[in-house]
């Protein structure tokens, strides 16, 4: 199948939980370009397909009739395609049966239920890509590169992207319990998420005072049908509230419509260079480049994070390389490919890998990501393990929940004294602090509601503006630029 820009997608992963990144519509498996050629090359591959298509129906043939015990010919259909992709060592790439293609187009309507998370396949484990911005997934606590290892109980070792998917989605208001390994926690723990209806709401736009200057920030939660019209009509709303910089935020964005972000960089980047490059199998390379005729005449910035992937990254790349805007934030998570998907006529779906994307300046990313100019790590209790103790923590204890109960309170502003783990009077004293200004009974003991309260604690804080590093970093430098 030749290039399709309508249909392909800059996707991160083989499947979504819930939310929009990466959705795309499907191309017809039957539009596969040209017709057949006489040449001798094209002849001896069609003869070694038809060898192989032989062989694989002696198989498929032999298995039914004689094997041991009665088949399902569906289920052997199933699993050779499953096969075939799995051969190919690409997370990207999925075969979606029927129930599971029917789950991935419901990302096509208005809203669905599920946690609002994106996920992938890395070192065959199930991972969280990026939750949504104010998703369950993020309200539960769920962090970028978090391993999902069980979902209810029931592990997830084995499954196919798409088979834990179909677990961790369900109906609105019913809990889904996920065991989460995280970095820097040698215990995986509990996270219990209540499914949410999740709307498509892809672009969030305020005006922010900063040093005098008034700087516009565009949010963008994925790439949607929509996300670049919307982005359109809010950029000139900013613009007609008079902003004097534009902080451009993909953050924890999983991807989406290559063409909406190409839409999107024709808004706000006027350069000689490509906004991206798309590269074939056989290393053709197509431009795909700006009418902007004049760059902005106000600053623009873009904040990224490792959870910023796919459609993201194009967007920053040309940020960072087409308008030669500074990046803030952390290097994103690093995927160059481009995706396809393919209706197989029966209700079922291909999702395949078919192109590279490349920076304007021609680099491939795959694997590595989009280097910020500007570097900024959010503070260290943003990646907080919960605090789930099995029991009571308290004085004279040392122990991992100890130590990450340490690092909770220091960034809730009490002063622990240590976070080695060692639950000394220090700790035990900032443990009363916390519980008085909570209304809990202040005797210096973390039991289940201490902890609950903690958890509920460092998410608010997480969540409240003023304790976004990066953010309030772009928001210096745009006023900064504003001003020169």
């Amino acid at each position: 199948m030749g290039w399709n820009k309508k249909t392909a997608a800059a996707f991160t992963g083989a499947a979504l939980v819930a939310g929009t990144g990466g959705v795309f519509l499907g191309a017809n498996l039957s539009d596969t370009g040209s017709g057949t050629s006489g040449s001798s090359g094209q002849a001896s591959t069609g003869n070694t397909h038809t060898e192989d298509m032989e062989r694989f129906e002696q198989v498929y043939s032999t298995i039914s009739e004689d094997y041991m015990d009665e088949v399902d010919s569906g289920q052997l259909m199933e699993g050779a395609m499953e096969g075939m992709i799995e051969e190919l060592g690409d997370p990207h790439s999925s075969y979606m049966n029927q129930e599971m293609s029917e789950e991935f187009n419901q990302s096509l309507e208005s809203s669905f239920e599920g946690i609002g998370a994106e996920v992938s396949l890395i070192d065959d484990t199930v991972t969280i890509v990026a939750p949504f911005q104010d998703s369950p997934a993020e309200q539960a606590g769920l962090q970028p590169n978090d391993q999902v290892l069980e979902v209810d109980g029931e592990s997830t070792e084995g499954e196919t992207l798409n088979e834990t998917v179909l677990r961790i989605r369900g109906e609105q208001g019913t809990d889904v319990t996920l065991t989460v390994q995280r970095a820097g926690s040698s215990e995986p723990f509990d996270v219990v998420v209540e499914r949410d209806e999740i709307p498509v709401e892809t672009v969030q736009s305020e005006i922010i005072e900063e040093d005098g200057s008034r700087i516009g920030h565009l949010s963008l939660t994925s790439f949607g049908e929509s996300t670049a019209s919307e982005f359109e009509e809010q950029l000139n709303s900013l613009e007609e509230e008079g902003m004097d910089a534009l902080v451009i935020d993909v953050r924890g964005n999983p991807g989406g419509y290559l063409n909406a972000v190409e839409e999107i960089g024709e808004l706000v980047i006027s350069s000689d260079k490509p906004l991206v490059q798309i590269e074939d199998r056989n290393e053709q390379v197509e431009e795909f480049t700006s009418d902007l005729a004049e760059p902005k005449d106000y600053p623009i910035v873009g904040v990224i994070d490792e959870g910023s992937v796919s459609a993201s990254e194009i967007l920053a790349g040309a940020l960072k390389e087409a308008g030669s805007y500074d990046l803030v934030g952390q290097t994103t998570y690093g995927k160059g490919t481009v995706q396809q998907s393919m209706e197989l006529g029966d209700g079922s779906q291909l999702k395949l890998s078919m192109f590279k994307w490349l920076t304007p300046d021609g680099n491939w990313i795959d694997g590595e990501g989009v280097e910020p100019t500007i570097e900024v790590e959010q503070p260290d209790y943003f990646t907080s393990a919960a605090l789930d103790p099995e029991d009571p923590l308290e004085l004279d204890q040392v122990g991992e929940d100890i130590g990450t109960a340490q690092n909770m309170l220091q960034g809730l502003g009490y002063e622990p004294g240590r976070s080695d783990g060692y639950f000394n009077e220090e700790t035990e004293t900032a443990v009363q602090n916390f519980q008085e200004e909570q209304d809990l009974e202040a005797n210096g003991t973390i039991d289940e509601d201490t902890a609950e309260a903690l958890n509920q604690a460092l998410l608010e804080n997480i969540r409240d503006p003023e304790n976004d590093a990066q953010l309030e970093r772009a928001l210096q430098e745009a006023a900064e630029q504003s001003s020169e």
